[in-house]
């Protein structure tokens, strides 16, 4: 008889564990899921965040805009026919419901447009970021590669029978202009690090585009894209710089005539981030650009990149 009992308490404490383990199992699951639910939540507002920012971004641009000036800050100011700067709304860390948001406009038009640009215009443009002979001559004439319509690789380059169509996950040279930055990430020489830029330093992607209209606008041009133009001195960077600190330029100096610069734009880049409890939790990438004709739509998003 106490056997039988025995028997029967080990079993009742085997059953006991077993639903302790499938209880704490169990509640290890529901906060799992609530952990994951709380995640896509907060993903799915930062989102919502980043668009907002976008908005507002897009709001300022379809002001009574004439000019655009980059500040001493290096933000965007802009300013009125009558050369009077407009008020900036705000654009870092904006609460709205259940987090905030905060974006920065750049001027596309600031930026070498490499569907536009010579091979001599794009070699200044590596020199002046610190790319050496050898890199340059590979990313530059691979870009002419990836452009061109032939098959035949120039002596730096590649196409897609001799290198791209060899690499682990192949694909073909493009043979056409490039649609999107990005695609430079494709191009044989362009590295991660010289793309996006390494130690806080600007990397390519900073000053190239592919929609603007070709010319360089002076109020917002930094010195690496006036470098790149014609080869400015950097005593004629300062120069323009200091001057347009003080009001845009509404004519371009003569002794800068013939370098492809404009006074205006319409093209911009506004990179958009949504915050939930302090933490980036979203970021949208928009270029954007303002209609010349009345009626309709006042701006047209050229290019849309994250979460949407």
């Amino acid at each position: 008889m106490s056997r039988q009992r025995g028997f029967a308490l080990i079993a009742v404490l085997l059953v006991l564990a077993m639903v302790g383990v499938l209880g704490a199992e169990f509640a290890y699951s529901m906060r799992l899921e609530a952990t994951s639910v709380r995640a896509y939540k907060d993903t799915l507002t930062a989102a919502h965040l980043a668009e907002a920012a976008i908005e507002q971004g897009i709001r300022e641009i379809a002001g009574d805009v004439t000019y655009a000036v980059l500040a001493e800050d290096d933000s965007l100011t802009f300013y009125n026919r009558d050369r009077l700067p407009l008020k900036r709304l705000p654009r870092t860390k904006v609460p709205l419901g259940a987090g905030a948001f905060s974006y920065r406009i750049t001027d596309e038009e600031a930026r070498l447009n490499l569907n536009a640009s010579p091979p001599d215009r794009v070699d200044r443009l590596l020199q002046a970021i610190g790319l050496d002979k050898s890199e340059r001559d590979t990313i530059n004439d691979s870009l002419q590669d990836w452009r061109d319509t032939n098959d035949e690789h120039r002596l730096n380059g590649a196409e897609s029978e001799d290198y791209y169509l060899k690499l682990p996950l192949p694909y073909r040279a493009k043979n056409g202009n490039l649609d999107s930055i990005t695609e430079l990430l494709q191009i044989k020489g362009v590295t991660p690090a010289i793309y996006n830029g390494v130690g806080g330093k600007p990397g390519l992607a900073a000053y190239v585009t592919v929609k603007s209209p070709g010319q360089v606008n002076i109020n917002t041009a930094s010195c690496v894209v006036l470098h790149a133009l014609g080869g400015a001195g950097d005593a004629e960077c300062s120069a323009i710089e200091q001057t347009r600190r003080e009001g845009p330029y509404t004519s371009v100096p003569g002794q800068f005539g013939g370098r492809g610069l404009s006074l205006t734009t319409r093209t911009f880049r506004i990179e958009a981030d949504g915050l939930i409890d302090g933490q980036v939790r979203a970021r949208v990438t928009a270029i954007v650009q303002r209609n010349a004709q009345s009626g309709g739509d006042a701006v047209t998003v050229l290019e849309w990149s994250g979460i949407r």
